[in-house]
């Protein structure tokens, strides 16, 4: 069972991981290049897009299963690999969730009520506003997911599930 969830949960945080970085490298580059019109339109249709179950389940998932794993590790008598899982738990809660919660989506909502008949100084405004700093918020938690992958997959070697 330790194995099954173990997987799960390096799974779901390499999902979160590839996700974030490939927003990082190939989508915000590519909107980048979009008029403001444009890209505050595909923004808000992504944002919207986003928020469905199968996100959910792979965003929410290391939430719950790092302490989780991290725990049982420590029960099984597997403290290096429980003590991995933990910080791996620590990153995910602060760098992840918490800089989506607490940085990405505010923008995105504010985002939602951007009305795209605004004339073309106000669009830019509304870009500025929204691109660079949701951009460098991805950037901080591409890095913490990926610093959380590294650690899952280092306490599934210190293990011997």
């Amino acid at each position: 069972m330790l194995f099954f969830l173990l997987l799960i949960t390096a799974v779901t945080a390499a999902l979160m991981g590839g996700l974030f970085y490939a927003y990082s490298y190939s989508v915000n580059p590519g909107l980048g290049r979009l008029s403001d019109a444009a890209y505050l339109a595909a923004m808000q249709s992504i944002n919207r897009a986003i928020l469905n179950p199968v996100f959910f389940v792979g965003f929410m998932g290391p939430v719950f299963l790092l302490p989780l794993s991290s725990w049982l590790m420590y029960r099984e008598g597997m403290p290096p690999a429980g003590g991995w899982l933990l910080a791996a738990a620590l990153t995910y809660i602060v760098g992840v969730f918490g800089v989506t919660a607490g940085g990405n989506v505010p923008l995105n909502n504010a985002l939602d009520k951007v009305s795209l008949q605004d004339d073309s100084e106000a669009l830019a405004a509304h870009r500025a506003r929204f691109e660079r700093p949701w951009n460098r918020l991805n950037a901080i938690r591409t890095a913490a997911a990926i610093a959380t992958v590294t650690m899952v997959i280092i306490a599934c070697l210190k293990s011997s599930v």
